[in-house]
Order: structure tokens, then C-alpha cells, then sequence
């Protein structure tokens, strides 16, 4: 995350920033914000990188696996498929394995429906292959 804007010159956005890069790489997080962070984007972007990375996914009452998988839970049975490929991402950084996620899928028919499970177990095929490929290429 780029820190030249003057509104990400905090600690909590820096530390929130740094979390961020751990949990979803930093090679995504570089490309996601070249894309994505303008200036009508930019206070969202305060607001979520403190808040949520630099607040909650830092407290010490869950480790990030473990939050990890409250988070694919809630982004599956919630039907918001651009952050659960976001977070699927994340799990995996995380030591979730394919098969836990797997796992998480399956629940979520029961609870969500299987619609949410179809739409979550094509959202893990993709960013299973995407981080496959990225391995590769960079090995």
C-alpha cells in the first residue's frame, strides 16, 4: 500500500497495511491497489485498513487461521463472491488447506444453500488455480 497520500500516514494504517500485504501477499495487494485506490476510493480505503486490518484482524483473541475461516463462513453464506475470493486467498496464506476450505464449503450448503456453496466452490477452484500458477511462475 502505497503511504505517499497523506491521509494513510498513521500508525494503525500502517500497521493495518502491513497485516493486509501478510495476509493476502503483497504482490496482490501492490496490483489491487494500483487498480483500485483513487482519489473517491481513498477514505474507504483509510476506514477499511484500520479498522479492519489494522484493528480487529491484530487483536489477540483468534489467530489469523482461525479468523480465516469465520471469514469464509460469513463471505459465503453473506453471497459477496469478490471479497470471498479475496479471503479464499488469505485462508490459504494462512495454512488453510484445500481440503478445510473444502470443508467450509460443504457446511455453508447445509446453512447458505447450495447455490452459495456452488458459487464459493467456483470462487476456490479459481484462486486454488490462480495461486498454483503464481507458485509456479515464481519458482
Amino acid at each position: 500500500m502505497t503511504t505517499t497520500r497523506p491521509e494513510f500516514d498513521t500508525e494503525l494504517f500502517k500497521k493495518g497495511a502491513a497485516i493486509r500485504r501478510e495476509v493476502l501477499g503483497a504482490n496482490f495487494v501492490k496490483k489491487s491497489d494500483a487498480a483500485n485506490v483513487d482519489d473517491l476510493m481513498v477514505p474507504l480505503r483509510k476506514l477499511i485498513t484500520e479498522s479492519c486490518w489494522g484493528d480487529v484482524w491484530s487483536r489477540p483473541g483468534l489467530d489469523r487461521k482461525t479468523r480465516s475461516f469465520v471469514n469464509l463462513g460469513m463471505l459465503i453464506g453473506l453471497n459477496r463472491p469478490h471479497e470471498l475470493r479475496l479471503h479464499l486467498r488469505g485462508a490459504i496464506n494462512n495454512g488453510i488447506t484445500v481440503a478445510e476450505i473444502q470443508e467450509v464449503i460443504l457446511q455453508s450448503a447445509i446453512y447458505c444453500g447450495a447455490p452459495a456453496a456452488l458459487d464459493a466452490m467456483k470462487a476456490a477452484r479459481e484462486i486454488i488455480a490462480e495461486m498454483k500458477q503464481e507458485r509456479n511462475a515464481s519458482s
